[in-house]
């Protein structure tokens, strides 16, 4: 997949308010659409591909056909009492979602400029002062939007807001360097140590993720937090653990580790985008699990939080 060069606007699918993980303090979080890994627990599954998407909530329907009429492409037609909408009529304008009042309808993505996401942000200015808050860019991979986040992040510095990037480091190292002058913090996932494994469960090797953390840690400007998702039967080996354990002990700046629960809260988003999943068994790990995690990494006298 290859880097948004787009500087002014970037395809946004999701902003969340108040958030108190994802960096310090109280956090506005702004999703971005676009991922080159295919993480198989992917909790942001609308957030994959970088176009938008619409998903028809049948559950929500209550057959008014409001969309039908609000449609200016004649992109939905009325089969089996249910609307049904063809994609190649479909151009995404969001005409028929504002016309649905029972939210039957919705569209993963939106184009907003630097100034609108800025809106956004500010909104929440005081949260941030009297947290030590600020403004977190997640996703799918916000580093593929790396010009566009920079440019807002430069604003955000002008105005006093922390700025934080959630990213799995599956890009170019170029890409990061573009951000590294503005941002405060780096969230930096590491899943697996195995190239192999990581290629089978995550969709592609951790070669390039394993040398953009080797380099990003010996940016002295650069603050980074490893975080680990935790997935029972995948991640939550002992070997793994001890592994990841190891190579970030070894990192020149790198002091602290967060590790991630997983958990089944996004599986409704799997079935609205038609899209199958494959861990639907696996059931979050105990406490005591967590804890034991905590204690393997912790032998690599590194700082070890539980959760984001």
């Amino acid at each position: 997949m290859s880097v948004k060069t787009k500087k002014n606007c970037a395809t946004v699918f999701d902003i969340q308010k108040f958030s108190v993980h994802d960096g310090p303090g109280i956090r506005t979080l702004i999703f971005l659409k676009g991922c080159p890994l295919r993480c198989l627990w992917c909790s942001n599954p609308e957030g994959q591909l970088t176009e938008k998407e619409l998903v028809y909530l049948e559950e929500k329907c209550v057959h008014c056909f409001r969309c039908l009429e609000a449609c200016p492409n004649g992109a939905i037609h009325i089969r089996e009492n249910r609307p049904v909408i063809e994609k190649e009529k479909c151009t995404l304008c969001g005409s028929c979602v504002k016309a649905c009042y029972s939210e039957a309808l919705k569209l993963y993505g939106i184009d907003m400029d630097r100034e609108q996401v800025m809106e956004e942000i500010r909104k929440d200015a005081l949260f941030y002062k009297n947290s030590g808050g600020g403004v977190t860019f997640g996703g799918g991979e916000p580093l593929l939007w790396a010009d566009f986040i920079a440019g807002l992040e430069e604003q955000c510095k002008k105005e006093g807001f922390h700025t934080a990037v959630e990213t799995c480091g599956a890009v170019p190292w170029s890409t990061i360097k573009t951000v590294i002058p503005t941002t405060d913090l780096f969230l930096y996932d590491l899943k697996h140590m195995d190239p192999e494994k990581h290629e089978e469960i995550c969709g592609q090797s951790n070669d390039i993720i394993l040398e953009n953390l080797k380099t990003l840690s010996r940016e002295r400007a650069a603050n980074v937090i490893v975080r680990i998702p935790i997935i029972p039967g995948y991640t939550d080996d002992e070997w793994n653990i001890k592994e990841i354990a190891r190579f970030v002990s070894g990192l020149e700046t790198v002091k602290t580790v967060h590790i991630l629960p997983y958990f089944k809260y996004h599986l409704k988003k799997y079935e609205w985008l038609k899209k199958e999943y494959l861990l639907e068994g696996v059931e979050p790990p105990s406490d005591g699990k967590m804890d034991e995690i905590k204690t393997l990494i912790e032998k690599q006298n590194l700082r070890v939080h539980i959760g984001g």
